[in-house]
């Protein structure tokens, strides 16, 4: 993308809404079960190419201190230097490069994601934006949601116990669901 391409198009500005967006993550415990967990601190902007998405780009960041897995010692040890060090690391981020689109409102993003520090290119599949609406003051909104699958080794989330039966606690594999409002700038 270059910037003199971008703004040579019609554009339009979205602001995440925190009250109504969401990301969720999913990871194997025990090697028996899936536990899941959410962030409820989003923010961020899209910037909306209306003639070609190719040419739109997000720029989000997620509050690490808003984690909620349902069991508060659980969060307190995943907010701690042994997976996200919220101290050092308050917060993950991720910054499109490239749009495509994949089929009518669906589209591959691909962007650099930084967790822990460390970023890697990650891809999601979105689906969306919706058609524009209206809410009842007046605001117009679009929404969307996005996948995608990480492995937290990759972002230097290690910490791990090996179970006596075999095996460890906690699995590698990290599914990510985003449901996210916007509302025009």
């Amino acid at each position: 993308m270059t910037t003199a391409a971008t703004q040579s198009s019609p554009t339009t500005v979205w602001k995440m809404d925190p009250a109504h967006s969401r990301a969720e993550f999913k990871i194997r415990h025990m090697m028996i079960s899936n536990v899941k967990g959410s962030f409820s601190g989003l923010s961020g902007t899209l910037l909306e190419n209306t003639t070609d998405h190719s040419w739109s780009e997000i720029d989000a960041s997620i509050d690490i201190s808003t984690l909620n897995t349902g069991d508060a010692q659980r969060d307190t040890h995943l907010k701690s230097v042994d997976f996200f060090h919220q101290e050092q690391h308050p917060a993950m981020t991720f910054k499109s490069t490239t749009v495509e689109k994949k089929g009518n409102e669906e589209y591959s993003v691909t962007g650099d994601l930084t967790i822990h520090g460390i970023t890697k290119v990650v891809t999601f599949a979105v689906e969306g934006p919706s058609a524009p609406g209206k809410d009842p003051y007046g605001n117009t909104r679009i929404g969307l949601s996005a996948t995608t699958k990480i492995n937290r080794k990759d972002f230097g989330l290690t910490w791990n116990a090996a179970l006596e039966t075999g095996g460890v606690l906690v699995g590698e594999d990290v599914q990510i669901v985003l449901d996210v409002q916007f509302i025009r700038a």
